[in-house]
């Protein structure tokens, strides 16, 4: 089969694109094993931009090619090819989007749907275009939410918007996703592209040191306590302070000029 993702370098990020348009990215096992094996390469890269060619984003697990792991397939029963396929495929994807090293932005260009819409939701900044919209569908194919769905939901927007994604399977559009908290931030779609990359391009010129302890400490702390989650920020202090972009942030500062950070 053909690749089921394109990747390419601009500067110092590493665009990863869904590339199964004729199909609405709609992701089977082989491309969620393809994503985590590009997200565990991103050698120098020092961010990620994560988007879908054509006009989705992702349309959830390919039903009509039969192996869609976490909505039904072949072989045994369908429960027990889902069960396989998840934790195969599906739930180490979604284990490497949080334990990326660098930040991740998701470009939601159209249709964030099933397990696309988990993928979506697990980047650090999500910015959709206006025609987009995410749907925890699986209600209405008589299945639950898979992906961390259930885990990211309530955290993301509090038990009674989550559940109501998620027991009437109703589509929730971009505009409405910004005012609920689900994402970051919405623009026209024709600005989509150009507003990701920005978003990107400056991640990937800030101290990356202290960006990858910011995003594990927040992950982390999803399921610590206050006390862990101080030590956590104490250690991470200690690591993002002896670094080289730390040193060139404090001289910045005292020459009143802006940082030059070099990732060290």
């Amino acid at each position: 089969m053909a690749d089921m993702i394109t990747t390419h370098r601009d500067g110092a990020v590493l665009a990863i694109t869904l590339n199964r348009p004729e199909r609405l990215n709609a992701c089977p096992p082989q491309m969620a094993d393809e994503l985590r094996r590009a997200l565990a390469g991103v050698g120098d890269a020092r961010c990620v931009l994560l988007t879908g060619a054509g006009r989705a984003f992702c349309s959830g697990a390919d039903l009509a090619a039969g192996a869609a792991g976490s909505e039904g397939g072949s072989g045994g029963t369908p429960g027990r090819h889902a069960h396989d396929r998840l934790n195969a495929s599906y739930n180490p994807l979604m284990l490497a989007l949080a334990r990326c090293p660098v930040p991740v932005v998701a470009a939601v260009n159209g249709p964030a749907a099933g397990i696309g819409c988990s993928i979506a939701l697990a980047a650090d900044l999500v910015i959709a275009a206006r025609s987009a919209y995410f749907l925890q569908a699986f209600v209405n194919i008589g299945l639950v939410p898979d992906g961390g769905a259930s885990w990211m939901l309530p955290r993301l927007v509090g038990k009674a918007r989550a559940m109501e994604m998620m027991l009437l399977g109703e589509r929730i559009p971009a505009a409405q996703a910004v005012d609920w908290g689900l994402i970051a931030r919405m623009v026209e779609d024709d600005e989509l592209a150009a507003e990701a990359q920005r978003l990107a391009q400056r991640l990937a010129a800030g101290p990356t040191v202290a960006l990858a302890a910011m995003r594990a400490n927040v992950w982390r702390a999803l399921d610590s306590d206050f006390a862990t989650a101080l030590g956590d920020e104490a250690e991470a202090q200690r690591v993002a302070g002896d670094s080289s972009d730390a040193a060139e942030g404090a001289l910045a500062f005292l020459q009143k000029r802006a940082a030059r950070f070099t990732g060290g």
